[in-house]
């Protein structure tokens, strides 16, 4: 089967979250500064999610230069990935308007740790099919990256028991750590 259709398809469902994602700013009620200061928390959360969501686009993009034919176990696998990718605005709309309180950080990270899992699990699906010598097979290599994000998420998930701010720290931390331009694909193709 041809990518195309799943690549359409992934770029569409982005950019649907994303608009989701902004539909949750309310306007507020004066045409004040002061008036912005409510929205605070929820243009933070904002601001995160849409650095993760584009960070899943870009990779994703990437990952699918590698890819020459899908199968089912594929279109499954970046099916799994787009769900846990769609919980992001829920996720997002709780944790800006409960000013980051505990169990919505948990879940947050809760949602970006099934997306790194769904990830990862689309990536090995896509390698089994092209095989150990392919293309994002020898980009990717050992993935220390994408290991060190799974502990990291569960660092800040048990961190929400002791002090949400951690957690934060961790997630902007791996959102940082992914911003940081990944060249293993783009390596392959100059």
């Amino acid at each position: 089967m041809n990518k195309n259709r799943l690549e359409a398809f992934s770029d569409g469902v982005l950019a649907i979250i994303i608009t989701i994602m902004v539909l949750e700013f309310k306007m507020p009620k004066e045409p004040t500064l002061i008036a912005l200061k409510p929205l605070l928390p929820i243009f933070f959360s904002y601001v995160l999610s849409f650095i993760y969501v584009g960070i899943y686009w870009n990779n994703h993009h990437h990952m699918m230069h590698t890819v020459h034919k899908v199968n089912g176990k594929i279109l499954w696998a970046n099916l799994h990935l787009l769900f846990w990718l769609s919980l992001i605005p829920f996720s997002t709309a709780w944790i800006g308007e409960n000013h980051f309180a505990p169990f919505p950080m948990l879940v947050y990270g809760f949602v970006l740790l099934m997306c790194a899992i769904a990830y990862s699990i689309l990536q090995k699906q896509i390698i089994k099919k092209h095989g150990s010598n392919s293309a994002l097979s020898q980009a990717i290599g050992k993935d220390y990256k994408g290991k060190a994000s799974l502990v990291l998420y569960t660092t800040a998930i048990v961190s929400t028991y002791y002090h949400e701010a951690f957690s934060a720290v961790i997630y902007s931390l791996v959102a940082l750590m992914w911003l940081v331009p990944d060249k293993r694909i783009e390596n392959l193709y100059k």
